[in-house]
């Protein structure tokens, strides 16, 4: 599978609040330094499945909406708005926030990642 279609397939529907399907796509090695608006965060792979897990037990639904992809070889920059639906609230969809993210791709998995984000108001 090209760099491409994976971050593609990563940001499918509802694959963010799955941790078994989020497993598939990281690197055992994987980092994610995030720039949020709440501040720093360094997550290895064991802090990301957790964060899917988080999300799994707050939403019924999410959906990611690419704005941009650009690829470089193995490394893929991606923007976009991530939207969920609440469990208390299954019927309307909610954004969540903006987020631009550089992906590093080694052995088919996501590997480096240095993302921003600005949650919605």
């Amino acid at each position: 599978m090209k760099a491409k279609e994976i971050v593609q397939n990563f940001y499918k529907s509802d694959v963010l609040i799955d941790p078994i399907l989020v497993k598939e796509f990281l690197h055992p090695d994987v980092i994610l330094e995030w720039h949020s608006s709440q501040g720093f965060l360094k997550l290895t792979y064991e802090d990301i499945l957790e964060l899917s897990n988080d999300l799994n037990k707050a939403y019924v639904r999410s959906k990611t909406k690419l704005s941009h992809i650009v690829v470089e070889g193995n490394t893929i920059t991606v923007r976009y708005s991530h939207y969920v639906k609440t469990i208390e609230n299954p019927r309307e969809e909610m954004l969540l926030g903006h987020f631009m993210v550089i992906w590093e791709i080694k052995e088919n998995k996501l590997y480096r990642g240095y993302q921003m984000s600005q949650l919605s108001e």
